[in-house]
């Protein structure tokens, strides 16, 4: 097969997406890089129908990827994620709109383009939790305990462009990560970027079911393929924070291969399958349920002795 990687400057010398790409071309598949943040793109001439089978995006958050994904979209090419599912988790206020009246269990939230705005929410709902609408890796992520914090905040929030926030769920101080990669899931633990102080070290941890069927719920609503989501255990339970599309996949076993075999198996069939959804609620990408995951512990070492070798 032959590939088109679009590559953030960002994630020049990451692991992800490059051991994807080392891992693709030592299967014997053709894999161009295109780096859209160092590079004049002649867009009239960029994307050539047929050029490739397929297009994956490893960019930042508003950056010029996603525009170069959308134009191989349009012009009839599978990418990997679907480019306008990307674009409904990127931006953090329409996901969480999609979110809510798809029935994901996503906190309430604010939309702002002005910080100075942030003084209109009402004190019933503080402490807060304060964010770009287009961030990435924890950027400008901030705890605002009470009202009268917020004017000390607006300096580092002036240039942020569209903020979210979105009322405080209470939790032990670890994020529960949960990656999508080919249809299983694996979940890791690591500490909350609102309280950095915690000694907590990323590990992987067992998928309860609960969470696992929301996991599965927010790549059909979204959907996505390959992804990570953010879940705190709060006090009335799971509580999506984040949804990201090609996370790192930090602490998955043997994670090159699985993403590279998905990456693949998605450009067979043409990427993401988009259904209509039943029912009231708006028309966005779904895509079809996942299975139920079989347990994690008793999963890992036969899925990868039995892939061994398959990615060709």
């Amino acid at each position: 097969m032959r590939l088109c990687f679009l590559v953030e400057e960002h994630y020049r010398h990451d692991g992800m997406p490059n051991e994807v790409i080392r891992q693709l071309t030592a299967w014997g598949h053709h894999v161009d890089v295109l780096r859209p943040g160092g590079s004049l793109l002649r867009m009239t001439d960029l994307v050539e129908a047929g050029a490739h089978d397929a297009w994956v995006l490893k960019t930042v958050s508003g950056g010029p990827g996603l525009t170069l994904l959308e134009a191989a979209a349009a012009a009839g090419m599978t990418t990997v994620n679907d480019a306008r599912s990307i674009r409904g988790v990127r931006d953090k206020a329409l996901a969480a709109a999609i979110g809510r009246v798809r029935g994901l269990p996503l906190p309430p939230t604010y939309a702002v383009a002005r910080p100075e705005l942030l003084a209109e929410i009402p004190t019933s709902e503080y402490p807060l939790v304060v964010k770009p609408a287009d961030g990435s890796s924890g950027r400008s992520v901030h705890l605002l305990s009470a009202p009268d914090g917020l004017a000390a905040l607006l300096p580092e929030l002036a240039g942020e462009g569209m903020l979210i926030a979105q009322p405080y769920v209470p939790n032990s101080g670890t994020d529960v990560k949960v990656y999508c990669v080919g249809g299983e899931m694996f979940a890791t633990e690591r500490c909350s970027p609102l309280h950095p102080g915690r000694a907590v070290h990323e590990r992987q941890v067992p998928l309860s079911a609960e969470v696992a069927a929301i996991a599965a719920q927010v790549g059909a609503v979204y959907g996505l393929d390959l992804y990570g989501l953010d879940v705190l255990l709060g006090p009335e339970g799971p509580v999506v924070v984040d949804v990201n599309d090609f996370p790192s996949f930090r602490q998955v076993p043997e994670a090159a291969a699985r993403v590279a075999r998905a990456v693949l198996d998605l450009a067979r069939v043409g990427g993401v399958r988009v259904e209509e959804p039943a029912g009231p609620g708006p028309s966005w990408p779904q895509q079809r349920p996942y299975a139920a995951p079989a347990p994690l512990t008793a999963t890992i070492g036969a899925q990868a002795s039995a892939r061994a070798g398959e990615g060709v």
